[in-house]
C-alpha cells in the first residue's frame, strides 16, 4: 500500500470514528445538547481536528442522514416490490415493511432521521437527498399500481394513502423505539396488523381529508388530476 492510499484509508477511519461518536452522543443526548467540542472528546480529537473533516455539527448530521436513507433505500438490505411483480399489494406491503425494519434493525438512524425534532431539515441540502424523493415517487407509483389493478379504488388519492400508511408504521416504530409497548406486545406482530389494517381501510373506499405531501410526478399527477375531473 502507497504514501496516499495509506493517508487515504486512514483519513476515512477518522471521518468514520466522529460518524460513530456524534452519531451515538446525537441520539443518547440529543441533538441540540451536543457539540463539536463532546464529538472531539469522546473520540480523544481536538475540535479543529473535526473542523478538517466537517465544516460544522450540521455537516455531520447531514452526512448520517444520507448514510441512513441510503440503507432505507437499499434493495439488498430488505424485499422490495419488484420482488412481487405478481401483486401489487405484495410490493406495497414490501416497500413499507421495509421502513418498519429499518426503525428496527438500525434504531440509531431512526432515531435521528424521525424522532428528533432539533436536527436540520435535510431540504436544506436540496441535491443531496434527490435520491430521497424517488424513494417518495416510488411508494406513490406502487399505490398507483394498486388503483390500476382495481386492487384500491379509484377514488384513493396516492399521496394521501402514501401518509396514512407512513404515518401507521412510523407509530409503531416510534412506540417500539421507546419501549412504550408492553412485555406482552410483539411490535413486529403489531406492525404487521397496523398495515393489514391500513390497506384493508384503503380497499374499503374510506375517504381520506388530508391531501398528503406534494410529490412532483407528472404520471401519478395527470391521472390524479382526470379522475378529480370525472
Amino acid at each position: 500500500m502507497g504514501i496516499k492510499e495509506r493517508q487515504e484509508r486512514d483519513r476515512e477511519a477518522v471521518r468514520r470514528a466522529i460518524l460513530d461518536a456524534a452519531r451515538d452522543l446525537f441520539v443518547s443526548e440529543g441533538y441540540a445538547n451536543v457539540s463539536i467540542r463532546k464529538i472531539a472528546e469522546r473520540i480523544e480529537y481536538s475540535p479543529a481536528a473535526i473542523y478538517g473533516y466537517f465544516p460544522s455539527k450540521d455537516d455531520i448530521f447531514f452526512a448520517l442522514a444520507e448514510e441512513g436513507f441510503r440503507i432505507l433505500s437499499d434493495p439488498a438490505r430488505g424485499e422490495r416490490p419488484q420482488a412481487a411483480a405478481g401483486d401489487p399489494f405484495d410490493g406495497l406491503r414490501a416497500m413499507f415493511w421495509r421502513l418498519y425494519e429499518f426503525s428496527r434493525d438500525y434504531p440509531q438512524y431512526f432515531a435521528l432521521m424521525f424522532v428528533d425534532r432539533n436536527v436540520p431539515r435535510i431540504t436544506r441540502e436540496y441535491e443531496r437527498f434527490t435520491f430521497t424523493r424517488n424513494l417518495k415517487i416510488q411508494a406513490a407509483e406502487q399505490i398507483q399500481a394498486c388503483i390500476d389493478a382495481k386492487r384500491f379504488p379509484a377514488t384513493v388519492r396516492p399521496m394521501a394513502a402514501l401518509r396514512v400508511l407512513t404515518m401507521g408504521l412510523l407509530g409503531v416504530a416510534v412506540m417500539h423505539l421507546g419501549d412504550r409497548l408492553s412485555p406482552s406486545e410483539n411490535a413486529d406482530d403489531l406492525a404487521r396488523d397496523v398495515l393489514d389494517v391500513l390497506i384493508a381501510g384503503l380497499q374499503s373506499g374510506t375517504k381520506l381529508r388530508s391531501s398528503g405531501p406534494p410529490l412532483h410526478c407528472p404520471e401519478i399527477e395527470a391521472k390524479t388530476a382526470i379522475e378529480a375531473k370525472s
